[in-house]
């Protein structure tokens, strides 16, 4: 195959455009592995073929975005320069909205590219737990279930609830969802740690100020079960009768699944299916994803200790603060970002977070 940038109406534009995702590069390597695959043995080994063939289909992919992103600038400046001319308003309003449509692909192909990690291009599983703070804390945890909700909707994720345990006076104790799409590990993985909010309680009849915690793990969901082997003697499954808050919701029958790892001690469970045969799928795909957490985490520790101790679900452990009262501000921790609009992080704006997280993480 021919790899080629755009022709001469690029000029300088592609060039400099290129240099920034390094596609001159990618073009000459693309065509190296184009080569490899045509080698007469080259489906002997297929674990490193197929490794060839993501790489390969990696740079294809990042070509073909620069060229129709290079493609989009040609013909917004080109509209520009019409509406200049001709002095027409509306048509210079659409070309500057076509910028900015295309600043912020820029933007996300360049935040893309942070995401070097070995599993970044995974789909994810979240878990939310309350911490200190009781029914506030619970409703906390339902608040940021339905943020990240909103966030992985705006970004057409598929969201899938694994296993919740509400509260009985309102909230949830906890809830896991899993999160399918292109790079969702990557970017969610910036969400885990303590999330604090600051607010005034609706449940306190004196209007007083309350302080709330949840914790958030993020891990990636197992693309390949060579990724992680479990010997079916290593597991211990039993079933139970699902609890809930009574009557349509509450089980009558054993389909909730408990499914222990013996040799790390990892316990997980599902219960919100009906069917025993699915929450008991749902558990595993849980199981595999904290298995390989676990997996990253030690090879982590053994580079420098990169996580550090797991912190305490309470005071001085946060990574982001949502204050609501007395003034309304959300704070990220680690990178300093703060954005005045609470409601439009609640509602899932999470980008700028997620951004400044990435950039701070190929800094350290």
């Amino acid at each position: 195959m021919n790899y080629a940038p755009p022709g001469p109406k690029a000029g300088n534009a592609w060039k400099n455009y290129g240099g920034l995702f390094d596609i001159e590069g990618k073009i000459a390597e693309a065509q190296k592995l184009e080569e490899q695959t045509l080698a007469a043995d080259f489906w002997q080994d297929k674990n490193a073929a197929q490794a060839v063939i993501n790489r390969l289909n990696g740079h294809k992919e990042l070509i073909k975005s620069c060229s129709d992103r290079q493609s989009a600038l040609d013909d917004a400046g080109a509209m520009l320069e019409l509406a200049q001319e001709a002095d027409d308003e509306a048509l210079t309003r659409e070309a500057a909205a076509a910028l900015r449509a295309l600043a912020d692909q820029l933007q996300n192909m360049e935040l893309a590219l942070l995401l070097s990690g070995e599993y970044d291009d995974h789909d994810a599983i979240m878990a939310l737990h309350a911490g200190a703070g009781g029914l506030e804390s619970q409703d906390w945890v339902e608040m940021l279930l339905r943020m990240f909700t909103r966030y992985a909707e705006r970004h057409a994720y598929k969201v899938e609830l694994i296993d919740s345990l509400p509260a009985d006076e309102g909230g949830m104790k906890s809830a896991t969802i899993s999160v399918r799409g292109k790079n969702a590990y990557g970017y969610l993985k910036s969400e885990r740690g303590v999330h604090r909010l600051v607010r005034i309680s609706p449940f306190d009849a004196q209007g007083r100020r309350h302080t709330s915690f949840a914790s958030v793990d993020v891990m990636p969901q197992v693309a390949d079960e060579k990724e992680v082997e479990i010997d079916a003697d290593d597991l211990r499954i039993d079933t139970y009768r699902s609890s809930g808050k009574g009557g349509q919701h509450l089980n009558k029958t054993d389909s909730a699944v408990r499914i222990t790892h013996l040799p790390s001690g990892i316990v997980v469970q599902c219960q919100d299916e009906r069917s025993q045969f699915s929450n008991k799928d749902k558990a595993m795909r849980l199981l595999k994803a904290k298995l390989l957490e676990q997996k990253i985490r030690a090879r982590e520790a053994e580079l420098n200790d990169l996580r550090g101790e797991q912190q305490d679900i309470g005071w001085g452990s946060q990574i982001r603060s949502y204050v609501f009262q007395p003034y309304r501000l959300v704070k990220d921790h680690r990178t300093g970002v703060e954005i005045g609009n609470a409601d439009a992080v609640m509602d899932g704006e999470l980008d700028e977070f997620i951004a400044a997280y990435l950039h701070f993480m190929i800094k350290k």
